[in-house]
């Protein structure tokens, strides 16, 4: 696995991403797929929407965002 940049002081739309579980503010960053059952019944789960997570370093909470 490849090493995660941590970040600090993490905002959306101007809000400081505090995490609601243990008060965490450092965070690593992933895109994940929000796959559809129609998408994935023809195979074309790769054209489904992103979203950007937001993972707690502390205790693992995950954030979901889509644009």
């Amino acid at each position: 696995m490849s090493k995660k940049e941590i970040l600090n002081n993490v905002s959306i739309e101007g809000n400081k991403l505090i995490c609601p579980i243990c008060t965490g503010k450092q965070f690593w960053t992933r895109k994940t797929l929000m796959n559809t059952t129609g998408m994935s019944f023809f195979n074309l789960d790769w054209a489904n929407k992103k979203a950007t997570n937001y993972i707690c370093t502390h205790c693992g909470y995950v954030y979901w965002f889509m644009k």
